[in-house]
């Protein structure tokens, strides 16, 4: 297979859109939640570090699928906004079953940070199978 400019160039739009996809879902969902990430991960706090990491695979499973599967740009940005929703909406979900989950994560509680960890993922799964148009 013969690899042109053109290609090249739908990659690189592609991956710069995916790529600020990405950092627009880091900045929304650190803020969305009740504990900052970053701060605590600095601090060496390894559940924040697993919950962060697995929202963050949860979100790009579907983002994936949305540049494989969409044909514009326009396509692209939202979905990958959708994605960030599900995922937020993920984020909540596993508030309510677990209150205190901020505070355990914060805590350094790995059961926490593992319970919404699966939570993401699952949302990230189911998100990018149904993404599949």
């Amino acid at each position: 297979m013969e690899t042109t400019f053109g290609q090249f160039i739908d990659f690189l739009i592609d991956f710069i859109i995916a790529t600020f996809l990405v950092g627009l879902y880091l900045l929304i969902y650190t803020f969305a939640t009740a504990h900052n990430e970053f701060a605590l991960i600095r601090r060496n706090v390894v559940s924040a570090a697993l919950s962060l990491g697995l929202s963050l695979i949860g979100f790009a499973l579907p983002l994936s699928s949305a540049v494989v599967n969409t044909g514009t740009v326009v396509d692209l940005v939202v979905w990958g906004l959708i994605a960030i929703v599900v995922q937020i909406l993920a984020y909540f979900f596993a508030r309510v079953v677990i209150p205190d989950l901020t505070r355990r994560i914060a805590d350094g509680e790995i059961g926490a940070a593992t319970f919404l960890g699966a939570v993401s993922l699952t949302a990230g799964i189911a998100n990018s199978a149904c993404m599949t148009i």
